[in-house]
């Protein structure tokens, strides 16, 4: 199994939590400012199976300068390195604006181009809205950036679309396996499974039965059911077409 997606430096116990997720074939973890991506490098310099990537949170834009730059851009040629993110579009929050955002994702590309990097997407809209999902669609189709994720996918599905149509990845995460999600389970089994991915994004969305727990990576398992299951394929199916998914899109 592989964790596309984690925060090992959100959790509580990150040392104990990659030990009992020692038998994953690759967790990466994700860094959302240059503290949190510094720390992620320190992680995959330590343990075997973790990788990093590095980056700015959308959330964090307005912070976005040329020592930020020049901090991501030496970050980024560490050997363990494999994507450039999370980056993206969230107006949920209204933490930064559309044009602060737009900035880093130009520059998050840069640093993709630049080290042979995966990239990594995060989009969020406020309720009923979809403003994030449409510029991000369409700055994906303006670009074209050469690998990339759209991570915990929520179900925009001319967003994913228009990314497998481009050769880019969807990521399922543990809302996969909530009940009220049936139409999150429908879309997984439409989208292409050579496009296909799992993940935690612990210590965040924790999958059935562990909700009201801190996710982790090892509860990657329980998102891959599901996955499994909505595509009709035994466990150990899509478990080996997820990994090997994974290892395409990240080359670990």
């Amino acid at each position: 199994m592989t964790d596309t997606h984690s925060h090992l430096h959100l959790l509580p116990e990150p040392q104990e939590a990659l030990q009992r997720a020692s038998g994953l074939r690759a967790i990466l973890t994700l860094g959302t400012d240059v503290a949190s991506s510094a720390s992620a490098t320190r992680y995959a310099s330590r343990f075997a199976n973790v990788y990093a990537a590095v980056g700015l949170h959308p959330t964090e834009a307005s912070l976005f300068d040329s020592e930020v730059a020049a901090s991501l851009r030496e970050l980024a040629q560490q050997p363990r390195v494999r994507a450039s993110g999370e980056t993206g579009i969230d107006y949920y929050w209204d933490a930064a604006s559309r044009e602060e955002q737009l900035r880093v994702l130009d520059f998050q590309l840069e640093l993709a181009n630049d080290n042979d990097l995966a990239m990594v997407f995060h989009v969020r809209s406020q309720k009923n809205r979809d403003d994030a999902e449409r510029d991000l669609q369409s700055w994906l189709e303006a670009n074209k950036p050469q690998r990339f994720v759209l991570h915990a996918f929520g179900g925009d599905m001319a967003l994913a679309e228009s990314a497998t149509a481009l050769g880019g990845y969807v990521s399922f995460a543990g809302n996969l396996t909530y009940k009220k999600n049936r139409r999150l389970r429908e879309i997984a089994g439409l989208l292409p499974l050579e496009r296909l991915l799992v993940e935690t994004d612990s210590p965040y969305l924790p999958p059935e039965p562990m909700r009201g727990k801190k996710n982790e990576p090892l509860f990657v398992r329980y998102t891959l059911e599901a996955l499994a299951n909505s595509r009709g394929l035994p466990f150990e199916e899509m478990e080996r077409i997820s990994d090997e998914n994974a290892r395409r899109l990240f080359r670990w």
